[in-house]
């Protein structure tokens, strides 16, 4: 009897082990929201959304105030659409504009959003106007060699003559 007492609270402490590492696995993979509060959704209109990807976190001032909830295109403007979900708590102003942001040089993308100065706040289904895409890497070392080879095939500045 002893034994099988013993048995079921070994099998209760490993079933905990195993529901505690896939919850540090899920949060970890940034695939697990346990967010209680309310929330409200906005989009933008993005040229260009790089790596972006759904669930990415939106920060204003280094702090995270929502995520990306989906990404889509919109195939009459040629321009990604990202809807946001933002926590209520969180009101940013109507003219407020969003960045989508590299956390270091190679890093995960991400969208930031700058604060603007209207009187209004946004409200759920606005779409936030001013937007800048992201920044490619590939487009920067393209566009720098182009301008290298460029300047290496100008004509060099004749010596002046006194």
């Amino acid at each position: 009897m002893q034994r099988s007492k013993n048995d079921v609270w070994v099998g209760l402490f490993v079933i905990l082990g195993l529901v505690a590492i896939l919850f540090l696995a899920l949060k970890a993979a940034n695939l697990l929201n346990l967010s209680f509060q309310s929330e409200y959704r906005v989009s933008a209109r993005f040229d260009n959304v790089g790596g972006l990807k759904p669930r990415a976190a939106v920060k204003s001032a280094g702090v995270v105030v929502g995520r990306v909830d989906s990404i889509t295109f919109d195939d009459k403007a040629f321009q990604a659409v990202a809807t946001l979900t933002l926590q209520s708590r969180f009101m940013f102003p109507k003219d407020s504009s969003l960045k989508i942001l590299t956390s270091g040089l190679l890093g995960e993308q991400y969208v930031g959003i700058e604060a603007g100065a209207a009187d209004k706040n946004l409200g759920p289904g606005d779409t936030i106007g001013s937007t800048q895409s992201a920044v490619v890497l590939e487009n920067l070392i393209g566009q720098f060699l182009f301008n290298k080879a460029a300047d290496a095939g100008a004509p060099a500045a004749a010596p002046a003559k006194k």
